[in-house]
């Protein structure tokens, strides 16, 4: 394992000088998982369901993709970017839980698994605000990281 890229030689925080590297496309993907309670997965199986608050999935796509476009405001050191691209997919999968997959793509001197793991993170968190009347039985699973290319080293998760 090497060192830490956000610590400096005196071991204090700092943001990392990305100016020498090279502009190249970089891209990643990133998954949640929400799990409801079977009555309220149940409702998502003929697509989305609509709320006081408006359509779940629909919502929860822009909050994502905003989310995704304001990271550097929101993690520390993270560079400001201006994405070229940010899709988020939301769809019920085998085990009656709502997969988001958001995939992020920028030019730059920097990767983008950061937007790609907050925007499938605030997309999450969208769901359970909207569904929380419905119940609160309803628990946001592991965020991870499926792949990135472009930076130093690419990234292929064995499972996803």
């Amino acid at each position: 394992m090497t060192k830490l890229s956000h610590v400096d030689e005196k071991n204090r925080p700092t943001m990392v000088d990305v100016g020498d590297k090279a502009v190249t496309e970089r891209r990643a993907h990133a998954r949640t998982l929400v799990d409801f309670p079977a009555e309220l997965s149940a409702r998502f199986i003929d697509g989305d369901i609509q709320t006081a608050k408006g359509p779940v999935i629909a919502t929860a796509i822009v909050a994502g993709v905003m989310g995704a476009k304001r990271t550097h405001e929101l993690i520390p050191f993270c560079h400001p970017l201006g994405l070229d691209s940010c899709k988020i997919s939301i769809e019920p999968n085998d085990q009656g839980q709502l997969q988001i997959d958001c995939h992020c793509k920028v030019h730059h001197r920097t990767g983008v698994e950061m937007e790609a793991l907050t925007g499938a993170s605030i997309a999450a968190l969208a769901i359970y605000d909207m569904c929380k009347a419905l119940s609160h039985d309803i628990a946001i699973r592991e965020t991870m990281l499926i792949s990135k290319t472009g930076g130093k080293k690419d990234f292929q998760r064995d499972r996803g």
